[in-house]
């Protein structure tokens, strides 16, 4: 009879492998198993040792944690095609910037909301944007000068930010025109 650890550690295994693009002769090959108690593992039938699990992991070039994970609850899987992101009227939001929602995602403990952020010919700077989380801002075009807490950069096209979003932020200055940016909060679920 299968034990469901077995199971799921097995079907890791199987995935991470798979994912690296090694054949199963290869792995059992490199963490020193033979082939068969490798094919016993992925298929569930035992419960590797934890010296066999770590051979494994050097093998995958993966922390033995990664076999404890539990892929198979999460997922989500989203995919927004170019120009087709949800367009969101954001209450309480700044005149002129569009907000177009790229993706979501329901499971897990982790809240993630990624947009493309345009500023519209009528955009004024705005340097009081403060909620929960942590921000990633990727410049795609334009120039401005960016506010964080006391701190002022000046950031254009390919360039990034990533901060705590709980200090006072945001554009203090538009210098080039157009502006776009993808911004990405990931916020703690409660």
């Amino acid at each position: 009879m299968r034990s469901l650890s077995a199971a799921r550690i097995g079907a890791q295994v199987r995935a991470l492998r798979m994912a690296a693009g090694v054949s199963a002769g290869q792995l059992a090959l490199v963490s020193g198993i033979s082939s068969s108690m490798l094919s016993r593992i992925e298929r569930g039938l035992v419960s590797p040792s934890v010296e066999t699990l770590e051979r494994l992991a050097q093998g995958l070039h993966v922390p033995v944690s990664r076999f404890f994970s539990d892929q198979a609850r999460r997922t989500d899987f989203c995919h927004v095609r170019a120009g087709r992101g949800v367009l969101v009227d954001r209450i309480g939001a700044v005149a002129d910037y569009r907000y177009a929602l790229l993706g979501h995602l329901l499971s897990g403990n982790l809240f993630v909301e990624p947009y493309l952020v345009t500023l519209l010919p009528g955009a004024d700077p705005y340097v009081t944007f403060q909620h929960p989380g942590l921000k990633f801002l990727y410049f795609l075009s334009g120039e401005v000068r960016y506010r964080y807490g006391a701190k002022v950069v000046e950031v254009r096209a390919g360039d990034s930010l990533l901060f705590d979003a709980t200090a006072l932020h945001g554009i203090e200055a538009i210098q080039v025109q157009p502006v776009s940016y993808l911004s990405v909060v990931f916020t703690l679920r409660e």
